[in-house]
């Protein structure tokens, strides 16, 4: 059974950022990548958000090169799931590596992320990255002039709307019922905005398009006729799940399955930190998530320098 101090699951902004932090303060970190090595961002084309890249920079490119950086500094990346944990307050944390392997880690930051709610129709795979999104913060800026729809009628799916709004010629949203489930203000604010139209009581089939989005294969639930929508673009708003059902067990979750934060980013069990998208329910941004990173490594450090 081999010993750690620190254990960070999860490799992508969060996760690798805290690495950076703790192998540079001594602590020795150990990096379980999980089943998406990188995290959502690796899925990114261009990334024209994160600070010092004004040209931008390839998600994959950005999260390789954070991962080439904690490596430098001493820590040690291993692409592998945790299979299982067994979390003790102050105490020792168990993880359970795929394999049958069992490590004993002094302290532990969780940083799994979080999923996107897809559609789930045919086309949507495919064409992921190339007219296909679930970030309008993201991907906005790719769609200047174009012509692009939003599925959903929630808060989220009313913020892309507004975003994209600011780059599309015309955004129309697509939901399932007959009122937009959002709140009073942000459904005031949609359905007063002039690029904005509402197509009601319909889901959507399929995504269209060989090699970039061309269209949506549209289906009312009222009359159970079928349609095409043009289109050039298409984002999934249906929120996003956290992955946290391997800490679920053990941590304080919210509602909707985010961790919950006791001070800083500490989370319910001592000894355990959080950073993220697992832990982020409002921005999912891979600087917000890397300044959390950051701050669960210097939690740990305190914690685990107390320890001493």
């Amino acid at each position: 059974m081999e010993k750690i101090r620190l254990a960070i699951i999860g490799g992508g902004p969060a996760g690798y950022t805290a690495a950076i932090y703790a192998a540079r303060a001594n602590l020795a970190p150990v990096v379980y990548l999980g089943p998406l090595p990188g995290g959502l961002l690796t899925q990114t084309g261009t990334v024209e958000n994160f600070p010092g890249f004004p040209d931008g920079v390839n998600g994959f490119d950005l999260v390789y090169s954070m991962q080439q950086q904690s490596e430098k500094f001493g820590a040690r990346i291993e692409m592998v799931s945790v299979e299982k944990v067994e979390f003790s307050p102050g105490g020792v944390q168990k993880l359970h590596i795929e394999g049958n392997e069992t490590v004993e880690a002094e302290a532990v930051i969780v940083a799994t992320g979080a999923n996107p709610r897809w559609l789930g129709v045919p086309g949507e795979e495919k064409l992921k990255g190339h007219g296909v999104s679930a970030c309008a913060t993201c991907d906005g800026a790719f769609f200047k002039n174009k012509k692009v729809a939003v599925i959903g009628g929630g808060d989220s799916a009313m913020e892309e709307a507004i975003t994209l709004a600011n780059f599309a010629e015309s955004v129309t949203v697509i939901h399932r019922r007959d009122a937009l489930r959002a709140s009073k203000i942000m459904v005031d604010r949609a359905l007063s905005h002039p690029k904005l139209s509402f197509i009601w009581n319909t889901v959507t089939e399929a995504v269209l398009g060989d090699d970039h989005v061309t269209g949506l294969t549209l289906r009312n639930l009222k009359t159970g006729e079928t349609s095409e929508f043009a289109c050039d673009g298409v984002f999934a708003a249906l929120g996003h799940k956290p992955a946290t059902d391997l800490v679920k067990d053990y941590l304080e979750l919210d509602e909707h399955g985010f961790i919950l934060f006791k001070e800083h980013s500490a989370t319910s069990v001592p000894g355990v930190f959080a950073a993220g998208d697992c832990a982020d329910p409002r921005y999912r941004q891979a600087v917000t998530a890397a300044g959390s990173g950051a701050k669960a490594a210097l939690d740990a450090e305190r914690y685990l320098a107390l320890k001493q």
